[in-house]
């Protein structure tokens, strides 16, 4: 059994693992940095590291939407830094068990399914999480191993 942070975008849910999230911020303030990849927003101070901000939305090509109450920054530990990955609004952790997580070849939907390791039913198999490689996404944001 492993547990997920679930997190919404465009109606949808996603989840991370938890021992990848570090902490969940609000919405902060961030800087652009010239040059930057699309998907990456900017940096943000946090308690005095500086950590790159990804845009789920621009990577997810999904439309632009303005920042709410609700949108949060979830930080991960990578192996050497932490990376934030700003997303509509965190819903909650749920433990999936390993059987009911099934392979990406049934995935239909916008998101490059190289940035997918499974699918979970979770509520009796109502509503479906889509987990997410966080690796990748963070490599393709920064355009690492493409």
């Amino acid at each position: 059994m492993k547990q997920y942070v679930v997190f919404e975008m465009d109606k949808q849910n996603f989840g991370i693992a938890i021992q990848s999230v570090q902490i969940i911020e609000r919405m902060k303030s961030i800087m652009r940095v010239p040059k930057s990849p699309v998907s990456i927003r900017g940096v943000m101070n946090l308690r005095g590291e500086i950590i790159s901000v990804i845009d789920i939305r621009r990577l997810f090509n999904m439309t632009e939407l303005p920042s709410t109450d609700a949108t949060r920054i979830i930080i991960l530990k990578m192996e050497d830094a932490m990376v934030g990955c700003i997303v509509d609004k965190v819903k909650e952790v749920i433990d999936i068990e390993d059987d009911q997580v099934e392979g990406t070849a049934t995935m239909q939907g916008k998101v490059d399914s190289s940035y997918i390791i499974g699918v979970g039913k979770v509520g009796g198999g109502d509503e479906i999480v889509t987990l997410l490689n966080h690796e990748r996404l963070v490599e393709v944001s920064f355009g690492i191993g493409e």
